[in-house]
């Protein structure tokens, strides 16, 4: 073992190289700046000069404007490049804490050259001792070996940027594009065989497409949603001023008003997110400005963790409140962190479906039905992208959240390894084995005070009205009479269901996050597989 390695990997900063990250994203905006400085100074030349050295003059600067354009999704890669190699080496880290913390446990010291010798004070030379020192060497061992790979790898991807710099950014790639439902392992074909000039190219060229495929890497999809922020940002305000110029005065405007207002917060505020970095870094994975909005945030690199976190809200969920949302996501990955420092988590919100608005809408399985497709996708693409080995994949749903989660396994299928049900109205099964995924894996909690347990009819005028509105109980077959049926099948929290339950604090419909709450401790402990 070399003690260069340990005594350097003690003295690591994680944090240092997220800054250096964070400070070289920073740079896209001066870059977007002049970027519009020079195409501002062609607009002002085509207005008052004419003639072949004015067609040259602009088409220089228009080719400066696009030359300084294509360094954009660089800046963004190095950020993404150092926030990686800041990830490994905080876990590289812990794993090393782990090893020195063993090797007390079991009367060993660590010396300063990373060397494990018997401590005489506490325990005598033995085979025992002997099997327990070699333990303890493999963990260190394994603890800088990880920090060697994260470097290698960030050198390598920073040397050909470099590289790049040099023999050009981008390249059009050949003909032939997926269809935006394309499966995620065909994706995932067609983006491994494009040269890394080639996939800068559509990153930059067809960011729309690029942004929202499933099973194109984490990385590439942030990097081109990231690039169309501005984009999304000027559609709304388009939208305000069509919504000033046509709609007369009055509560119907105002309601309109009120929604894009919130809309805008609410991207302003994930735009923030994005820009300030922060730990973990936030991967913007898809967004969508239109209607009520959409969004899909990952917090954490899930291309290269162990345990992933899908989570999926429930009723009244837009782009106006995905910030608070993303917070409930990040609040159970601390979680993660906490009891697990030395494995690598990530967690991401999943809001990519039209939520209702109201109860009424939510009395409906339609739009349950209607998002089962694209997060199947989302889930599949989640493994056709991972390197490595395959990591734990959990899928959690609050709320009609759960219904949507419940049927789209039920229905589709999940790439899931475990199933997550809070404050849940009924997942549109009647059992946890129709569900798809291995068993004891399907968990669920309700908080005592949670309201959503009366959300069942109590008379015949209720039940045909239920029947009328959700026909999806009709086909599960309700009402039965075990007490025990909800909106939308068998409650998930009664042990009959067949699920495992975890238990929540009071606090309603909405506390299953909140501090102090033992059901964020169950959510994390479902995700780390505990």
């Amino acid at each position: 073992m070399s003690g260069v390695g340990y005594r350097q990997l003690w003295a690591a900063d994680p944090g240092g190289w997220r800054s250096a990250g964070v400070a070289w994203a920073g740079l896209t905006g001066p870059v977007e700046a002049r970027v519009g400085e020079l195409g501002a100074a062609g607009a002002r030349l085509r207005g008052g000069w004419s003639g072949a050295a004015s067609t040259a003059a602009d088409a220089r600067l228009a080719g400066l404007g696009a030359e300084l354009a294509s360094i954009i999704p660089a800046l963004i890669e190095v950020d993404q490049v150092l926030a990686e190699l800041a990830g490994r080496l905080t876990v590289a880290k812990a794993r090393l804490a782990e090893a020195v913390a063993q090797a007390d446990a079991s009367g060993l010291v660590v010396d300063r050259a990373g060397l494990v010798h018997v401590d005489p004070a506490r325990l005598r030379p033995t085979e025992r001792a002997g099997v327990a020192a070699a333990r303890v060497t493999a963990a260190l061992r394994d603890a800088l070996d990880g920090a060697g790979a994260a470097d290698r790898v960030a050198a390598d991807r920073l040397d050909e940027l470099a590289r790049a710099a040099g023999s050009g950014w981008a390249s059009p790639p050949p003909p032939g594009r997926p269809a935006a439902d394309a499966a995620p392992t065909l994706v995932r074909a067609w983006w491994s065989g494009l040269t890394s000039a080639q996939r800068r190219w559509l990153i930059g060229h067809e960011g729309a497409l690029v942004g929202r495929l499933d099973g194109v890497p984490v990385a590439a999809r942030d990097q081109a949603n990231r690039l169309r922020l501005g984009v999304w940002r000027a559609e709304l305000l388009a939208e305000r001023r069509r919504l000033l110029a046509r709609v007369p005065p009055g509560s119907l405007r105002s309601l309109r008003l009120h929604g894009l207002a919130g809309r805008l917060s609410g991207l302003d505020a994930l735009a923030g997110r994005l820009a300030a970095g922060g730990e973990p870094r936030a991967y913007l994975l898809g967004l969508d400005a239109a209607g009520e909005g959409r969004a899909v945030v990952a917090l954490g690199d899930p291309d290269h963790a162990d345990r992933i976190l899908t989570y999926v809200p429930g009723m009244g969920s837009g782009l106006d409140d995905a910030p608070g949302e993303l917070g409930r996501a990040a609040r159970v990955l601390d979680r993660c962190v906490t009891l697990a420092p030395a494995e690598r988590s990530a967690a991401v919100l999943w809001l990519d479906y039209d939520a209702p608005d109201f109860v009424t809408d939510a009395a409906s399985a339609g739009l349950a039905r209607d998002a089962g497709p694209a997060l199947h996708r989302f889930q599949e693409g989640l493994r056709a992208s991972h390197e490595g080995p395959p990591a734990r994949q959990t899928v959690l749903g609050h709320s009609y959240g759960s219904l949507v989660v419940g049927t789209a396994a039920r229905e589709h299928g999940l790439a899931a390894d475990a199933l997550v049900f809070v404050g849940s109205p009924g997942v549109g099964a009647s059992h946890a084995a129709e569900l798809g995924v291995p068993p004891g894996e399907v968990w669920a909690s309700r908080a005592p005070d949670d309201v959503i347990r009366a959300a069942r009819p109590l008379d015949e005028f209720g039940r045909r009205a239920l029947l009328g509105s959700a026909p999806l109980a009709a086909a599960l077959g309700w009402p039965d009479r075990t007490g025990h049926e909800l909106w939308f099948g068998h409650d998930p929290s009664d042990p009959g269901f067949g699920g495992r339950v975890f238990g929540s604090g009071r606090g309603g419909h909405t506390g299953y996050w909140d501090q102090g709450n033992p059901a964020v401790d169950g959510m994390a402990r479902v995700v780390l597989g505990r």
